[in-house]
């Protein structure tokens, strides 16, 4: 899902900057240019889509934008521009603006401006990066991941179904799809190389399970997403949209299975170096078996009882701490501080937006296209292109209210469309300028990455292209959710 999500290790950084860097300088601006250009044609569409589409609709009858609305809508298109070309967090810039424009323009106080902070969405995102980042230092993922690689020794065909599993259980459980990217991938990269099995196809597996189950109940994204839906009208079952992401990523990596195929690339070089990984036996011990043992009683807490996840993972994270309490500033810092500051004020500039009717008027205005699934189509594309450079979560809380005024007076399926989006906003995530890719890129070897890279750009540019239209086309059309 977001791109600022998951602090890499120093070692990943390195890579990750190295990979960036030998990325020409002409690409990188036209691509900065069309994701640019994406959004404001998007938002130029749906401000004088009436006009083209329905001429025969009077003038008097479109609402029109006051400079109290335009303002403010400017300065998010800028956000979002600048956070695609300068690695800033857009949330702080939310944050900013909202005090700019709410204090400055409206005249509000700072209670009034932070009305709308999503006190519980902060509380999950600092659970469940709190008891995971504990679950990774102590050894317990590794485990996971060991024990599920050993029962396919022999069958390297199912070793990247392997490894979309585990990254949808994580992400399923709570990880963010970058961090479970990157506890995945240097031993599933490493594995594909001694496997014969293409990165690129490896590392696409990974990042489709990771978006599996990154919208499952117990997910900050799936409880980012339906608190949104809800906030603004129109409840979607949280069930449904974790079964239509997961249905459509696996759909996804079939396809890229038969690709590849078709292509003749999936097995692909040399055997190399022997993996560490698949000989090696390991059982739980000490931490690791307690931290199972949390693991479940999360579940029972959040999905049977229906419990608040963040609560709940912080109270288990902390019976973690009390077991290591040396190493308790450590577990801190490993809380994603930067997802914290994204969300919270994407959501609070957005809800400042609907304050002065922006987003009322620019849906209002998108009706006038009179076309539903048409104006669907549209945000799903506006948003999958947008998402390949910019923060999937960001978009997501600024595009999913729009769809609020559209599902009102329309059939369409609010489940089904606020899924598209999403899943739309997050499949796109394998393009290199994303944290995922970037992730992938990193853990080539590396006399192999430049290959990996453009590989992998190729591969993203057939997503971007395809993928929002297949979310559209499953979910919006059909009815189905």
């Amino acid at each position: 899902m977001a791109k600022t999500i998951y602090q890499p290790a120093p070692e990943a950084e390195s890579d990750i900057r190295e990979v960036r860097s030998q990325r020409p300088n002409n690409r990188r601006r036209i691509l900065l240019m069309t994701v640019a250009a994406s959004v404001i044609l998007g938002l130029v569409a749906i401000l004088f889509g009436g006009a083209i589409f329905n001429p025969a609709a009077t003038p008097e009858s479109e609402p029109t934008m006051t400079a109290t609305q335009i303002i403010p809508l400017v300065i998010l298109v800028v956000m979002f521009v600048v956070a695609t070309k300068w690695p800033l967090n857009i949330g702080v810039m939310g944050l900013v603006a909202s005090f700019g424009v709410g204090y400055f323009m409206l005249g509000m106080t700072d209670k009034e401006i932070l009305a709308d902070f999503p006190a519980n969405i902060v509380i999950t995102i600092i659970g469940v990066t709190y008891f995971f980042n504990m679950a990774q230092r102590n050894g317990t993922i590794d485990i996971i991941v060991q024990n599920c690689v050993r029962f396919v020794r022999g069958k390297t065909l199912l070793l990247p179904w392997v490894f979309f599993l585990l990254a949808a259980s994580l992400t399923a459980l709570g990880t963010f799809s970058p961090a479970a990217v990157a506890l995945l991938a240097p031993a599933a990269i490493g594995l594909a190389y001694e496997s014969r099995i293409h990165p690129v196809l490896m590392g696409a597996f990974i990042i489709n399970g990771a978006h599996a189950g990154g919208f499952s109940p117990l997910s900050v994204a799936g409880v980012l997403v339906h608190d949104i839906a809800v906030k603004n009208g129109f409840p979607i079952s949280q069930g449904a949209l974790f079964g239509a992401s997961f249905a459509l990523n696996l759909i996804l990596s079939v396809l890229t299975v038969v690709l590849f195929a078709l292509l003749g690339k999936l097995r692909d070089g040399e055997t190399g170096r022997h993996a560490d990984l698949e000989t090696r036996k390991t059982r739980p011990h000490g931490q690791q078996i307690f931290t199972l043992a949390l693991i479940v009683a999360m579940l029972v807490c959040a999905l049977g009882l229906h419990m608040p996840i963040g609560f709940v993972a912080l109270s288990a994270g902390l019976l973690l701490a009390l077991v290591n309490i040396k190493e308790h500033r450590t577990f801190i810092g490993g809380v994603s501080w930067s997802t914290v500051l994204l969300v919270a004020g994407m959501i609070t500039y957005v809800s400042l937006l609907q304050h002065v009717g922006v987003i009322d008027t620019l849906a209002e205005q998108a009706l006038a296209l009179g076309a539903p699934l048409l104006i669907a189509l549209m945000l799903c594309y506006v948003i999958g292109v947008g998402s390949a450079f910019a923060s999937s979560t960001a978009l997501l809380t600024a595009f999913i209210p729009l769809a609020g005024p559209l599902l009102a007076t329309s059939s369409l399926s609010a489940s089904g469309t606020v899924a598209a989006l999403a899943i739309a906003a997050t499949v796109v995530d394998v393009s290199p300028f994303s944290t995922d890719g970037a992730l992938v890129v990193a853990n080539a070897r590396e006399e192999d990455r430049q290959r990996v890279y453009k590989q992998l750009m190729m591969y993203a540019g057939g997503v971007v292209l395809a993928a929002p239209a297949l979310a559209w086309a499953l979910l919006v059309p059909t009815g189905i959710m």
